[in-house]
């Protein structure tokens, strides 16, 4: 079925929610990067211009075309993250971009809509029950295929985005244990960070002795818990080595600081503890549009990028950043909702993973800029200066939202 009109059916809640957080990005970029002469923001209006076009352009594309074409868009994509060892252009030690004259290309920005529609495209598929190890590792192979191919850029930050397609797997029928394990990981990596060793290994162990008497009789496995607690002796005892050795000098500095085991308030600490300062200052309203003491002196590095959401806390204090977090918590919620009320299991699987990488971003942007959080690239969506940025989580939004519309030509 044609589309009679680009605009019908689509959910307006959502369309709106975008437009309020881009505009508002867009003012607090201009705010942060006033007193700098590059013309900051400039550039991001002509990106959120060419952002329109796009838009329409997702919006006339019919719904179908995306489920049909998802695996050959993936592999595009694909290509073009493994295009970047030959063809890319290193800044700041970073091979992430293709340079077109003076404007770059980020391709890792669009992966995330490819992969989401990749996956998407596989787990619809009627035979495919994930309960199955080989269809669990091959859903798993699906999400880090361009993992393997953004970590040696090095981009740890949208590598990291990936790791939120275990919640979409495990709603569509994952096996808890994978999300457990994960979580369970990282906890004990932080804590063997923290505590000695042998501490975290003791705790675990009294932890795994409470589970197992807490256990039915015909649960209780001594063998296994025996087993498990050998595996997680030797992650703990891995740790040490991980974090010397395979951890670069600052993320070992980030962390450090984080864990209050090191203070470098003019060094690698800096950003974080003028982030803190800047919101801080905010108090209860802000101290007005184009007033921020820390952002016009420039405090804050890259105050248009990662740390945007200083500027808001500054400048319109803590009922501007509640407004800001409300309008993203509500556009999550909307696309759950509407991901529920889809109708092909292609669609709702989008859905969800476009709700998963817009959380994921919001939630560890703000914690790092709160400082809860260690140190790392992931901007703030629609928000944070960037053409790459804005045109992939504009394409990953507005590809739901024409499945959206097009539900009603659904059986």
């Amino acid at each position: 079925m044609k589309n009679q009109s680009i605009t019908n059916n689509i959910d307006w809640i959502c369309v709106i929610i975008y437009i309020l957080l881009v505009v508002l990005g867009w003012l607090n970029i201009y705010s942060s990067s006033l007193s700098s002469e590059e013309g900051t923001s400039d550039k991001q209006l002509i990106f959120i211009l060419f952002a329109i076009p796009l838009i329409f352009t997702v919006l006339y594309v019919d719904g179908k075309f995306y489920e049909k074409y998802a695996s050959i868009i993936f592999v595009v994509s694909l290509i073009s993250l493994l295009g970047l060892f030959a063809f890319g252009k290193t800044i700041a030690g970073q091979r992430c971009w293709y340079a077109i004259g003076s404007f770059t290309l980020q391709p890792s920005e669009f992966a995330k809509a490819a992969t989401a529609l990749a996956l998407a495209k596989y787990l619809s598929d009627p035979q495919i029950n994930l309960k199955d190890l080989n269809r669990q590792f091959q859903a798993l192979a699906i999400v880090f295929l361009p993992v393997l191919l953004i970590l040696p850029q090095p981009d740890p930050g949208s590598a990291l985005v990936y790791s939120i397609f275990i919640i979409v797997l495990y709603r569509e029928g994952l096996p808890a244990w994978y999300v457990w394990t994960g979580f369970s990981a990282i906890l004990l990596f932080v804590l063997t960070l923290v505590l000695e060793a042998y501490v975290v290994i003791l705790l675990a162990a009294l932890v795994l002795v409470a589970i197992h008497f807490k256990s039915r009789l015909a649960d209780r496995n001594v063998v296994k818990s025996g087993i498990l607690l050998l595996l997680i002796s030797g992650f703990v005892l891995s740790v040490s080595y991980v974090f010397d050795n395979v951890f670069k000098q600052h993320h070992r500095d980030r962390f450090n600081i984080l864990l209050g085991k090191a203070v470098d308030m003019k060094g690698i600490g800096y950003n974080t503890n003028q982030s803190e300062i800047a919101i801080g200052s905010g108090g209860w309203l802000g101290k007005g549009f184009l007033e921020g003491t820390q952002t016009k002196g420039g405090f804050v590095p890259e105050q248009h990028t990662d740390y945007i959401f200083t500027t808001v806390g500054e400048e319109w204090g803590f009922l501007g950043s509640t407004v800001v977090i409300s309008l993203f918590v509500i556009l999550l919620l909307r696309i759950i909702y509407l991901a529920e009320r889809q109708k092909t299991k292609f669609s709702r699987v989008y859905g969800y993973s476009v709700a998963a990488i817009l959380f994921l971003h919001f939630f560890v942007n703000i914690a790092m800029v709160a400082g809860i959080f260690p140190t790392i690239g992931i901007p703030l969506p629609f928000f944070s200066y960037g053409g790459s940025g804005l045109w992939g989580f504009t394409i990953l939004l507005f590809i739901f939202i024409k499945m959206d519309a097009n539900k009603v030509n659904e059986w």
